[in-house]
């Protein structure tokens, strides 16, 4: 069976492990590079972005979440995970803080506001829907949310929400050389996947709703598939290799 990593230096994990366990998974703590090389997927939870920055550093965990992402395995960020994966994070602190990277979009740290404008709402995901069944529509609950401003062409956006109302004015700058603009969009995006990583700017595990959860296991079937094909193949080809050609008939001349 499948073991799920959650990494747990601050955050929302052990919800994702309850999570977890109500589908009947096996989840595992992280706090330490070497934990990692016993799971088989990864899930990095919210919390305080800042916080989890400076204990991924104290652990020295960073070079080995990167190659972990960079291996393939799936990953899903959610909330401050996300920011974690996002390869350009805008709206931080000064003096920024480090990322995994991995995810080609650009992510605004604090797009939703105060811990005061964290919300509750209904999103359209139609994909999550004919992937694991049932409605098609999720509750995504916010706190304190990133969100993400844009994305790069291999990224599959999954779910998108109405800017609310009384969110601040939000100046952005989208490489170096550009001008500063307002974010004047009428919609966000809040749920992304490209390739083994899934992210999302909301909170599943504070649902009761598995579906996230389970349509990142699939993901991770799906990653396990890939490699024992691509292992199939590989000892197909060196048994082709070492099989001796057949050589012509040595005939007997009369």
């Amino acid at each position: 069976m499948a073991v799920v990593g959650v990494l747990a230096l601050q955050g929302s994990y052990n919800e994702h492990m309850a999570a977890l366990r109500r589908i009947g998974v096996k989840g595992v703590e992280v706090r330490k590079p070497e934990q990692l090389l016993g799971v088989d997927s990864l899930i990095i939870p919210g919390g305080e972005s800042t916080t989890m920055a400076k204990l991924a550093n104290y652990h020295n965990l960073f070079p080995a979440l990167r190659e972990f992402v960079g291996g393939g395995k799936p990953v899903w960020g959610t909330c401050a995970g996300l920011i974690f994966l996002a390869n350009k994070a805008v709206g931080q602190k000064t003096g920024g803080q480090e990322l995994v990277g991995g995810l080609d979009c650009t992510v605004h740290r604090n797009f939703f506001g105060s811990q005061l404008q964290s919300f509750e709402t209904e999103l359209s995901v139609p994909k999550l829907s004919e992937k694991e069944g049932g409605n098609d529509t999720c509750r995504g609950v916010f706190i304190r949310a990133p969100a993400i401003l844009e994305v790069g062409p291999d990224v599959e956006i999954l779910a998108d929400c109405p800017v609310p109302a009384d969110r601040p004015s939000i100046t952005v700058s989208f490489g170096e050389g550009t001008e500063e603009e307002v974010y004047s969009k009428d919609r966000v995006i809040v749920a992304v996947r490209q390739g083994n990583i899934l992210a999302t700017a909301f909170h599943p595990e504070l649902t009761s709703d598995s579906r996230w959860h389970r349509f990142f296991l699939d993901m991770d079937k799906e990653s396990q598939a890939k490699a024992f094909s691509a292992l199939s193949l590989s000892s197909s080809s060196r048994d082709t290799e070492d099989r001796p050609k057949n050589k012509p008939l040595d005939l007997p001349i009369f």
